[in-house]
């Protein structure tokens, strides 16, 4: 099974995760619909909708370029709209835009709150809802239609929250996205699935926090091909919560050196939320 001529709508595309998600997808020739609100170059943080689109062509897809705030109702209707103008429909929903601030309850202002909870949790259960319509449709011709958060597995153990609760409340809401529609979706034949990196990941947003090793991160490609493996490998089934090594292994993919930023490299920065 490849991608070719399916449709991906991926909220924070724009760089990172959800670009190279987008550009794994398109070396089959798939639509790539970049969903991000980033249009205008920041020197702090490189990538905008439209050098994705470029990217993504280059790679031998189709783009859809789209400036979105995940947390508009609205807009993110009109988006769906537009992708199923451009494309025909959508048949895999990544929702990749996500919001941290790794901050304690003292240190989070409830605007920094609603900014993490808008977009990680709303924003998820917003797009799944817009796009739903389509992705059914997707089912009925037969397409393997797919729901994929980047999101982790779910441990309601102390450690994960107490550093940062407003950020661990806002990531497993999209968890529990996929835990609910795991299963709400199962009878009309789309499949929910979550996907999280064992190791910290090197994109621009990480570069931006102090003290970070960047040469003890591997590269989102190791996503991207994890991702690839869910969307397209069978029997990965709905209502999992994929960790990018685990599910490349269980592929026979166990040689991750060609992920590590500098190759060779031994020990990594684990992510968060992984007992």
């Amino acid at each position: 099974m490849t991608l070719k001529g399916k449709t991906l709508f991926i909220t924070g595309a724009s760089r990172g995760i959800g670009l190279a998600i987008g550009k794994r997808a398109a070396a089959d020739g798939a639509n790539v619909v970049i969903v991000a609100k980033t249009t205008d170059p920041n020197p702090k943080l490189p990538g905008t909708i439209y050098s994705a689109a470029e990217e993504i062509k280059a790679a031998g897809g189709q783009a859809l370029p789209l400036a979105v705030d995940i947390r508009d109702e609205e807009a993110v209707l009109a988006a769906v709209a537009k992708a199923v103008e451009t494309f025909g429909g959508i048949d895999i929903l990544v929702n990749n835009a996500s919001a941290i601030s790794m901050t304690d309850t003292e240190h989070t202002p409830m605007k920094r709150y609603d900014l993490m909870n808008g977009i990680n949790a709303r924003g998820t259960y917003l797009c799944t809802q817009a796009c739903l319509p389509e992705l059914k449709k997707s089912a009925a011709a037969g397409r393997n239609p797919q729901v994929l958060n980047m999101s982790p597995p779910l441990s309601m153990k102390q450690h994960w929250f107490a550093p940062h609760t407003a950020y661990t409340m806002a990531k497993y809401g999209m968890s529990m996205c996929t835990l609910g529609h795991s299963g709400e979706f199962e009878k009309y034949g789309i499949a929910v699935n979550s996907l999280w990196p064992r190791t910290a990941i090197a994109t621009a947003a990480l570069q931006m926090i102090p003290g970070v090793d960047v040469n003890m991160c591997r590269t989102p490609e190791i996503l991207s091909d994890a991702a690839y493996v869910i969307f397209t490998g069978p029997g990965t089934g709905s209502g999992n919560f994929f960790i990018d090594d685990e599910l490349l292994a269980a592929h026979g993919i166990t040689d991750l050196d060609k992920y590590a930023v500098k190759p060779g490299t031994k020990k990594f920065i684990p992510d968060f939320f992984i007992d």
